[in-house]
């Protein structure tokens, strides 16, 4: 007996309810972004490495799945879309100085060094705004990314907003080489203060501005308007922070991440979604690529995020185009465990209708089946084995999500089952 093959780690077959399912997860998420009035865009799964090289500021090169085509070039199953739709508005958008919007849904691969349990295939769906620097934009973007978990039903949903420049303003002042760098970095992203803490050398004491997420508006030094309605929980203190490198205090570092950020906040409140958005000045990014803004959306029932974005100003130069842009991706696999863990029903409208059909009753059998899908139902036909009864097609129509069966016999009796509520129902179509 020959050997079953399976899967890899850290792939998965997804089919039959569950399949359908994700398809129409996708396709609801899909008409927000269209509503905001992004297009579609498909790139290829795999890639020249140049396309995710290190200095693109993408993920480490030994997690990249490589090959080579049969010109000795070094090809990679791309991990991440972002770069790929950077080369595609460099090469293709080159002369456009319009804002240019595109969204797209695709696999992405990467081989983790330690798998963890996590999925090395997911599933993203994302949208870019290429040639937009405003603050309309970055708020545009959060308020997309809101609207569209809202479309899904998910309700508890937390947007983490961060920027990449107070942090990497604070790493510049403690002076770290790149190894300690690094090491912050990751203790940070793993939200181990303490490690952070014992691993710097503590020196002299300066100040640096901390934002937190509060349900309080109206407080001293808070950007609320109480007066307008603008909420959004949003308030700033004086903090110590340690630091080898005392900061120049009042030198206005800040200035160029406070005000945008306010605004982008106070716009939000005109999008009505205020109220999911917190803010994390202590977020670094998932890629290196990221220039000012960052995002994460978190829910219930998922051990990471399940949307991931933020600013890349300068990624397009890579390619060849100098262009501001923003952008984030969903990841479909996390958000479909969250959903399900929280018993969101996923809206899964396919219904199938089962024809089975007697031998005999072939050219009937097609001929039904030929109505039906002119009027846009969909259609299976089976043929009865002999050996089988009924029972056993209708366990397996309510397995696979089928609506109904019609059973035509051979004496040309119809006997029409309703899969749902199990009714069935007798019709004498001899003539």
């Amino acid at each position: 007996m020959e050997k079953l093959l399976h899967t890899p780690e850290g792939v998965r077959d997804i089919y039959n309810v569950e399949c359908g399912k994700k398809l129409a997860l996708e396709n609801r998420l899909k008409k927000t972004l269209h509503l905001f009035g992004y297009h579609d865009i498909q790139t290829p799964t795999f890639e020249y490495f140049d396309v995710f090289r290190k200095e693109i500021g993408t993920i480490p090169s030994k997690d990249l799945y490589k090959f080579f085509d049969k010109e000795g070039n070094t090809l990679v199953l791309r991990p991440d879309i972002t770069p790929s739709i950077a080369r595609v508005a460099a090469t293709l958008f080159g002369e456009e100085d319009l804002p240019i919007r595109l969204c797209y849904t695709g696999n992405t691969f990467i081989n983790h060094s330690n798998n963890q349990g996590r999925l090395r295939e997911v599933t993203q769906m994302g949208a870019e705004l290429i040639g937009d620097d405003s603050v309309e934009a970055d708020a545009e973007m959060l308020a997309m990314v809101i609207e569209s978990m809202q479309a899904i039903g998910l309700k508890e949903f937390q947007l983490s907003v961060g920027h990449l420049g107070f942090f990497q303003s604070l790493i510049e002042d403690a002076a770290l080489d790149e190894e300690a760098r690094e090491r912050v970095v990751e203790l940070i992203n793993n939200r181990n203060y303490f490690g952070v803490e014992e691993y710097l050398s503590l020196s002299e004491e300066s100040f640096g501005r901390v934002w937190y997420g509060s349900e309080k508006v109206g407080d001293t030094g808070s950007y609320a308007d109480p007066e307008k309605g603008l909420g959004g929980g949003m308030f700033w203190q004086w903090q110590p922070i340690r630091n080898p490198k005392p900061n120049k205090f009042g030198d206005g570092k800040m200035a160029c991440i406070n005000f945008p950020t306010v605004v982008a906040a106070l716009i939000l409140a005109l999008y009505g979604v205020e109220k999911f958005v917190t803010f994390d000045l202590s977020m670094t990014g998932n890629y290196g690529y990221y220039t000012g803004i960052i995002f994460r959306g978190y829910t219930f029932g998922t051990g990471d995020a399940v949307v991931k974005g933020g600013r890349y100003d300068h990624l397009l130069e890579k390619f060849g185009k100098t262009s501001a842009s923003i952008g984030f991706a969903i990841v479909i696999d996390e958000l479909m465990n969250a959903l399900i863990r929280q018993k969101i029903r996923i809206v899964y409208t396919r219904k199938n209708a089962i024809i089975l059909y007697d031998e005999s009753r072939a050219r009937d059998a097609i001929r039904l089946a030929k109505d039906f899908r002119a009027k846009a139902k969909n259609t299976e036909l089976i043929k009865k084995s002999p050996e089988k009864g009924l029972e056993d097609y209708i366990r397996f129509g309510k397995e696979y999500y089928a609506g109904s069966l019609v059973y035509i016999k051979k004496s040309g009796e119809i006997t029409m089952v309703n899969l749902v509520t199990g009714e069935q129902k007798e019709v004498n179509n001899n003539k």
